[in-house]
């Protein structure tokens, strides 16, 4: 499954909800190379990184936060072999285009917050870079006006819904294996 949305758009704890009502859910912990966070990370090295692309063993690669991202192929394939359901969390679209060379049913779920949210969110929560996570929100809101056609499972407001009732709705459009939806992504993000 992916979790794609804006800074503050609640991936972290609709992935909460989400193991909490069905332990099979997992956070996918992206490799991580460089400063900031690392709750929800595997901590590796550039170099690390490096080899697994060159390898092709990486399904994608970004960069934000003055660090460096990776989704290994290794990793989905060890949630998957254990039998959990990996949530991956994306802030762009390519990624969650990218990750599809998987082999595995994906649920993509577009959650999306407004702008003052994500920096009420940011603020709360303690961030030290509040100004970059706006930047980012921006970001991602050009990077889906781009992508407007891409299809998603759901889309979630996240600002309209509780985290428990994202996380139900998740779980009832994966049972029912929900068809992807077209939905106008101007009028969503504004």
């Amino acid at each position: 499954m992916i979790l794609y949305g804006p800074p503050g758009s609640g991936k972290d704890t609709i992935t909460s909800e989400l193991t909490r009502i069905r332990p099979e859910f997992a956070l996918f912990e992206r490799l991580k190379a460089g400063p900031g966070r690392t709750t929800g990370y595997r901590v590796t090295t550039p170099d690390h990184i490096e080899q697994l692309s060159r390898a092709g063993e990486l399904l994608y690669r970004n960069a934000r936060y003055d660090a460096e991202y990776a989704i290994d192929r290794q990793g989905v394939a060890a949630l998957v072999d254990a039998g959990r359901v990996p949530v991956l969390h994306m802030g762009q679209v390519v990624g969650a285009t990218a990750v599809a060379a998987f082999p595995l049913h994906w649920i993509r779920v577009l959650l999306w917050c407004p702008l003052h949210i994500t920096e009420s969110r940011s603020i709360s929560r303690g961030d030290k870079d509040v100004d970059t996570r706006v930047k980012v929100w921006h970001e991602t809101r050009a990077d889906l006006l781009a992508h407007a056609a891409e299809p998603w499972t759901l889309t979630l407001r996240t600002d309209v819904l509780r985290p428990t009732e994202s996380a139900h709705t998740i779980v009832e459009a994966l049972s029912q294996e929900a068809p992807a939806e077209r939905r106008n992504i101007r009028e969503l993000v504004g």
